[in-house]
């Protein structure tokens, strides 16, 4: 990792995703204040965090002392008050615009001066979150992937009105945690890797509803034709049916494009509850 200078940051959801990027904050050394609405959310993020330090250190990527250390760093409240001194915010809550434009509006109120205000919205517009704000130039899409400690990318996205020091300053940030970071220029719905994610899951599920494959056969030529290391419907269970659903109705809504809506069988299974590995069934079934 770069040694970027300790800053405050605070990340709001203790979620799997904003856990997530509590830990590599941390890790990096950053003093982190992580919040949540319940202490059994805070508690499941903190569970979830210290487990991954233990697998960390039982594979040699960080000695114990490192990893008691990087979870003194971290702090967790349900006072969004807390998140006032924070040099970085980073938003990591439902993936819904309503929900983020509350939390933006409160950020707003609430944190000083010169603080980066981040999403990590995967399909959201970053301008159409800033737009909440009194000061969308502080505004910009730092969007992490999951598991965050695992996967490298981050994708930053310009609002429309997000400034060049507020990019630096996420950048920097993103870089720090041990990230590779791509740039997307043009705010578009769903960004780079969301959109095209999105447009191969929706077709998989056509063709595998429609009766042209099964799911394994989908995903083995997606695997053995183009090189994933996962198949379309493989992913869609590990990232949520719901997730992905409700990232192809903010892309479909934006652009009204025929590919980026969502089939009927998603949208079932979604009512159904069957939203992937997290339930125990989606594409596919998985034992506890």
């Amino acid at each position: 990792m770069s040694s970027a200078p300790t800053q405050r940051i605070a990340v709001i959801g203790a979620g799997l995703m904003g856990a997530g990027i509590a830990q590599v904050s941390a890790q990096a050394g950053h003093p982190v204040v992580l919040r949540d609405v319940t202490e059994a959310a805070l508690q499941r993020g903190l569970d979830g965090i210290r487990s991954s330090y233990e697998k960390f250190v039982g594979k040699g990527r960080m000695t114990a002392e490192e990893a008691q250390a990087a979870l003194g760093r971290i702090t967790t409240t349900t006072d969004l008050g807390a998140v006032a001194d924070a040099d970085i915010v980073v938003e990591a809550v439902f993936e819904q615009l309503d929900v983020k434009e509350g939390v933006f509006r409160e950020l707003d109120k609430i944190a000083k001066d010169g603080a980066v205000l981040a999403s990590n919205t995967s399909a959201i517009p970053i301008t159409r979150i800033a737009a909440a704000t009194s000061r969308p130039e502080s505004v910009v899409g730092v969007h992490f992937f999951s598991p965050v400690p695992l996967m490298r990318l981050v994708e930053l996205v310009r609002g429309y009105k997000t400034s060049d020091a507020t990019l630096a300053a996420a950048r920097a940030f993103a870089e720090g945690v041990g990230k590779e970071v791509v740039v997307v220029n043009r705010d578009v719905a769903g960004f780079i890797t969301t959109r095209l994610i999105t447009a191969l899951v929706v077709e998989a599920a056509r063709l595998y509803e429609s009766g042209v494959a099964t799911a394994e056969d989908i995903d083995t030529a997606c695997r053995l034709g183009f090189g994933h290391p996962m198949g379309p419907l493989q992913t869609a269970d590990l990232t949520g049916v719901d997730i992905l659903v409700n990232a192809a109705r903010n892309i479909y809504a934006e652009t009204q494009d025929e590919k980026f809506a969502a089939p009927e069988v998603m949208a079932r299974m979604v009512t159904a509850g069957d939203l992937g590995r997290k339930t125990g069934r989606g594409f596919y079934p998985y034992e506890d």
